[in-house]
């Protein structure tokens, strides 16, 4: 474990490499290069508060009057924000490895840490992101609560859980060529089973008992308490995932350590 924390430091200054490349070469080419890192986030949120606030007159009750025509686009928000980073960074890590085949064969960088520099890069679009949504919240007077010094918990954790399956992915991505295709299409079936778009008193009480076993149910229901309903998210299912997290992280790692250096040479 030493050894491999040594070599995730001494790797480091080649993530924040390919983090801030990652981000620069996202817009490459176009007018406007790198601002597009903020537009698109900000048309994003502009999109959810005018189409469903104002046209559609989606709402949810119980926040006052002047709150509740924004409510559903807040609920909304707080998902499609979170799911945002959340499928992004695990589907490119899942072929992170091959797409840096060329770094990875030529360059002694440390596997455990070149998927960092995924999370890393999708992480700073998601704190424009929850910037823009911020200002947007303080420009309806939605109260700010304390409880948000929960949600860089909830989205740590967040991280961790797509590093550790992610891991195992793009390992067995190099071997297998349908890896990418399979966590693609269960990443879209995967958002439609999860209430981001819907919420959870339209489904049938059996339903909502399977869905325990979703783990991005846990994170975004995590999210809404924090900063909708400000108050604490239920312990026992964050403990549960955390756990399998650590678990998923463990198994990981031992698959790592069993396939490195034929990983290597297979890239």
């Amino acid at each position: 474990m030493r050894q491999h924390l040594r070599a995730m430091r001494a790797s480091l200054p080649v993530i924040l490499h390919l983090t801030r490349q990652d981000l620069i070469e996202r817009h490459s080419g176009s007018l406007l290069g790198a601002t597009w890192t903020f537009i698109a986030p900000l048309v994003n949120i502009l999109v959810f508060v005018l189409v469903f606030s104002r046209i559609m007159g989606a709402k949810l009750e119980g926040f006052g009057a002047e709150i509740d025509q924004y409510s559903y686009s807040i609920y909304l928000i707080c998902g499609v924000l979170a799911w945002t980073a959340f499928a992004n960074s695990l589907g490119r890590i899942t072929n992170l490895y091959k797409d840096q085949s060329h770094l990875v064969t030529k360059v002694n960088v440390s596997l455990l840490a070149l998927p960092l520099s995924v999370l890393l890069a999708e992480t700073i679009v998601y704190l424009i992101s929850m910037g823009f949504f911020i200002g947007f919240l303080l420009l309806i007077d939605f109260p700010l609560s304390a409880y948000w010094i929960g949600v860089p918990i909830v989205y740590g954790l967040q991280c961790l859980s797509v590093y550790a399956v992610g891991l195992s992915l793009a390992i067995m991505a190099v071997y297998l060529k349908d890896i990418k295709e399979v966590v693609a299409v269960v990443l879209q079936v995967w958002f439609w089973v999860t209430p981001i778009v819907y919420v959870t008193q339209i489904l049938p009480p059996w339903v909502l008992g399977w869905m325990q076993l979703n783990p991005f149910f846990t994170l975004v229901n995590a999210y809404r308490d924090l900063i909708m309903y400000q108050r604490l998210p239920e312990l026992l299912p964050l403990g549960i995932f955390t756990a399998v997290t650590v678990l998923i992280l463990c198994l990981s790692l031992w698959l790592l350590g069993r396939t490195e250096r034929d990983l290597r040479d297979c890239l």
